[in-house]
């Protein structure tokens, strides 16, 4: 297997910022990681993608914060994105209510692990089927929206597509950590 270079392929932006990439910046609404840095050399790319963001960070998602964070950090730990995993934990963990067993099974566990109660359980059991097979069986679909509701499930299936993107983009283009934050092994 060919050696990956450990240098980010495309330089984050550092300040200052033009005028475009400042207010590209302030519509992804967070400090600006490196990612965001990236996206923001060409603003219309980060305003499209700070337009789906906001959507999933905002109340008008259907999934819980804790939901949504399930399938954020299992979705980028099952793809090996060690960048988008560590900015996730670091930023929400604690506010989904998150332990220390419960992110050593999102990163290296089951569904079926005992941390788990029954609404937990049936994300990650759609976000592993979604990751495997790129589609949800008839049962996974009932299980899920029996805790939950099919509006949950179309934001599930979504959001996983989103971070299996978001995924891709931060392996390839080979974003280091950012400051105090931990790669998926160390959970």
């Amino acid at each position: 297997m060919p050696l990956k270079s450990k240098q980010p392929r495309i330089e984050p932006l550092s300040p200052p910022y033009g005028e475009g990439a400042s207010e590209a910046l302030e519509l992804l609404g967070h400090s600006p990681i490196q990612l965001f840095r990236v996206l923001a050399r060409r603003p219309e790319l980060a305003r499209s993608i700070a337009g789906w963001g906001s959507y999933y960070f905002s109340r008008r998602s259907a999934l819980t914060l804790r939901q949504r964070e399930l399938v954020i950090d299992r979705t980028t730990a099952l793809c090996g994105a060690d960048y988008e995993w560590a900015v996730h934990v670091a930023g929400f963990a604690e506010k989904a209510g998150l332990d220390a067993a419960q992110l050593a099974s999102l990163a290296n566990g089951r569904p079926a692990d005992d941390c788990w109660h029954t609404t937990d359980r049936a994300v990650l059991e759609a976000v592993d089927e979604l990751h495997a097979t790129f589609d949800l069986s008839d049962d996974t679909w009932a299980n899920l929206v029996a805790v939950a509701d099919e509006d949950v499930a179309l934001d599930l299936i979504l959001i996983c597509g989103w971070y299996h993107a978001i995924s891709f983009a931060v392996r390839a283009l080979r974003l280091p950590l950012e400051p105090s934050t931990e790669p998926i092994a160390a959970h």
